[in-house]
């Protein structure tokens, strides 16, 4: 989801609400602690040089049960950091704190955003050995050559 699309949601919105891919709810007393562009100059395992970019929202709640981050203040605060920080229109990361900062990705569904999970990968599978998948195949569908299956009590075992 990008940048502009979190900001088209945000004025119809009566509350702020964020789900986890569990299906539970950041608490309601979240606060957004950051927001910025992160730029991301690597090179992968097959020695290719990368750039990403993305937007980041960083999610916190700490027991401060008397502020809530309203849709209209967090449009404020986004449209302040687009003028400062000169923001592209980028798709936005999400983090937030479980057992270790996790990373998210972010979708929106019945007025809700929706924190989906992230996974790793290697970019260069061709270049660094990595096997391509097996196709999967259902032992039920393997044809057997007569006399040469076993059988419980058969002695082949």
């Amino acid at each position: 989801m990008k940048l502009s699309e979190i900001k088209s949601k945000l004025p119809g919105l009566g509350e702020l609400v964020f789900k986890l891919p569990d299906g539970s709810s950041v608490p309601a007393h979240f606060h957004v602690t950051e927001i910025g562009q992160i730029n991301k100059h690597f090179i992968d395992c097959g020695g290719k040089i990368r750039n990403e970019k993305a937007i980041s929202f960083q999610l916190w709640e700490d027991g401060d049960f008397d502020h809530k981050l309203g849709a209209n203040k967090l449009l404020d605060i986004i449209e302040l950091s687009e003028r400062v920080l000169e923001l592209e229109d980028l798709e936005v990361e999400v983090e937030y704190q479980s057992d270790t900062i996790g990373k998210y990705g972010l979708t929106f569904d019945n007025n809700e955003f929706h924190l989906t999970t992230k996974m790793t990968t290697c970019l260069a599978k061709e270049n660094c050995g990595i096997p391509t998948s097996k196709p999967k195949v259902s032992l039920s569908s393997l044809k057997v050559k007569e006399g040469e299956s076993c059988v419980p009590g058969g002695g082949c075992c």
